[in-house]
């Protein structure tokens, strides 16, 4: 037999060397406990177990919330916060840079004697006419919709079907409108949703598929219009110009529904007050939404 298989097989002996451990009470010396076992056994049953813990650890990572406080994962909220922020600092710039162009190019002309006359300021709609706005998509709009709506389907984000049928932290909320947020959700003072300045006459769009349970008139909020989601949300939207839909209309998320205004009797300006009702409570919807 060659050298070699008998250091192997002289390990495999080792290896199945049976030994006992026993537990004595300290004291009496009485035997309470015994069992027979060797090296392989121990060797095989490490190996299961830390098969099993790493399989425990990769799953808890990657299928719930706990992932967001191991260092490396970054909260997806907060990270468009972020890049809203980036992106709008980054118009400002723009936008400085232009003006000071401007600025620049017109002391040029006034320096060399050519003056254009001042234009003439852009009229605000006052008719209230909105029947002649376009609510419809474009080819180009669905395609690029398509092609948001889609981009996170394969990503190891915490979906709504992987955190349970009760939450809505993985629903893709769309924005009802783009403008600042002027007042936040407070509670204490019975302000149940935000404020968000916008343009005048911009459409108001629904923040997910549903169900118009309301369209109509309040003194205090003006033209309002409510739309029941899944998973028993509710969204609100309040003080518009006009409504575009009608109660029990089906609308799809991105959709138009309302008129950017300033209705109602608690409205100082264009703005939309917008409200998450889940299961009855209301909650704010600046943890679920970059506005």
């Amino acid at each position: 037999m060659p050298e070699e298989e008998k250091k192997k097989r002289k390990l495999l002996d080792r290896l199945k060397v049976k030994y006992r451990m026993v537990l004595l009470n300290d004291d009496s010396f009485a035997e309470k406990f015994s069992f027979r076992l060797t090296a392989l056994n121990v060797f095989i049953a490490t190996g299961v177990i830390s098969i099993i813990m790493i399989t425990l650890v990769t799953s808890v990572i990657a299928f719930t919330p706990l992932r967001e406080f191991i260092p490396g994962y970054a909260d997806e909220i907060a990270t468009k916060r972020d890049l809203m922020a980036l992106s709008l600092k980054t118009d400002s710039l723009a936008i400085a840079a232009n003006a000071r162009e401007e600025y620049i190019h017109n002391l040029t002309n006034v320096l060399n004697g050519n003056t254009d006359p001042k234009p003439e300021k852009n009229r605000t709609d006052s008719t209230k006419r909105y029947k002649h706005i376009n609510t419809h998509n474009s080819k180009d709009d669905s395609v690029f919709r398509s092609g948001y709506e889609s981009q996170d389907k394969y990503t190891l984000s915490v979906n709504a079907a992987s955190k349970g049928k009760n939450s809505i932290a993985g629903f893709f909320f769309f924005s009802p409108v783009r403008g600042t947020v002027t007042a936040s959700f407070k509670t204490a003072i019975e302000h149940y949703g935000v404020d968000i300045a916008a343009v005048e006459n911009d459409p108001v769009k629904a923040t997910l598929d549903g169900t118009v349970i309301f369209a109509g008139w309040s003194s205090e909020t003006g033209y309002v219009i409510q739309i029941q989601h899944t998973n028993n949300l509710v969204s609100i939207y309040k003080h518009n110009s006009a409504l575009l839909k009608k109660t029990g209309e089906y609308v799809k998320a991105g959709e138009p529904v309302a008129i950017v205004g300033s209705s109602g009797e608690q409205s100082t300006g264009p703005h939309l007050h917008f409200e998450l009702w889940y299961n009855g409570t209301a909650v704010d919807p600046q943890d679920y939404i970059v506005f």
